[in-house]
């Protein structure tokens, strides 16, 4: 409950910048609710388009093979008992040709769990089961509709903060705007305001889904050793054509992390407090650790 209530919360604050945005734009050229109207329409059309297609894009892009139960006894069998233990729809499984061990979730109406060759091979089986049910739990709270929003959003902010310089630049009242001030402060700080809000909605529904895998599993110590073996495979040898902008997908993010600055605007929380988290809904449940 509380997750979802910061999540919307923060999806508010999210549309109320990209709404000031377009009223500054809109003002700056004469028509105050133009510009908001104008680039709303440009957000709810690559959300639309992301929406339907993302899924497809990220799947090519890892290169993820649709596998059988033959192909993948293992995997199939722990995603098989989860899904049955949770009341899920079995979704697809697919293998990311990449030895380097990590996971994540995508689909619309067809959902697909995609794991890399190194998970099945380096995790135990409680470690396995522990990654695969965090992937569920996305699964189960629509985390990748809410996760493309969140960016199709961060990137409508970024692109009205554009059109703030380019109508102080070349609009009507861009040079002589007696707001010039606002206007800059506004171009400056709301894609900034924007990309921390999204890092902050990725980052609890992580936690979220940590949690949702603990409780499924009843073995939370165990994700919390599979999320330090990710972190030590994925930084000592990321996955080839990583993107940042797919990183959220992933249970560990699979670009290394190696400065503060990185960390600092990662996707994904530090795996200590996730591990840290994991101990306090083993304590809570009484779980063991």
């Amino acid at each position: 409950m509380m997750s979802g209530l910061k999540t919307a919360g923060l999806f508010t604050v999210m549309v109320g910048i990209f709404m000031l945005l377009g009223l500054l734009i809109g003002a700056a050229f004469g028509s105050t609710y133009l510009g908001m109207g104008f680039f709303l329409a440009i957000a709810l059309a690559i959300n639309l388009v992301s929406y339907f297609y993302s899924d497809k894009l990220v799947l090519r892009r890892y290169k993820v093979k649709l596998v059988s139960r033959k192909e993948a006894p293992q995997l199939y069998k722990v995603v098989q008992n989860l899904t049955v233990k949770t009341g899920m729809d079995m979704p697809k499984i697919g293998i990311i040709p990449s030895n380097t061990p990590n996971a994540f979730a995508t689909g619309r109406k067809e959902a697909v769990v995609c794991a890399t060759k190194g998970l099945v091979d380096m995790l135990d089986h409680e470690e396995l089961e522990g990654v695969l049910a965090h992937e569920l739990a996305h699964i189960r709270d629509k985390d990748m509709f809410i996760m493309t929003l969140a960016a199709t959003i961060t990137g409508a902010i970024a692109f009205a903060a554009r059109s703030v310089w380019w109508s102080m630049l070349f609009g009507r009242g861009g040079r002589n705007n007696q707001n010039m001030l606002l206007l800059v402060l506004a171009a400056i700080t709301a894609p900034i305001a924007a990309a921390l809000i999204r890092l902050a909605i990725s980052r609890s529904r992580e936690y979220k889904a940590d949690t949702e895998a603990a409780l499924t599993t009843g073995k939370p110590k165990a994700l919390a050793n599979a999320l330090q073996k990710l972190r030590y495979y994925n930084n000592k040898r990321p996955i080839k054509n990583a993107s940042p902008t797919t990183s959220n997908l992933f249970i560990v993010a699979p670009i290394a992390s190696r400065d503060l600055l990185t960390r600092m605007l990662s996707t994904h929380p530090p795996i200590e407090d996730r591990v840290k988290n994991l101990k306090k809904v083993a304590d809570k449940n009484g779980l063991p650790w």
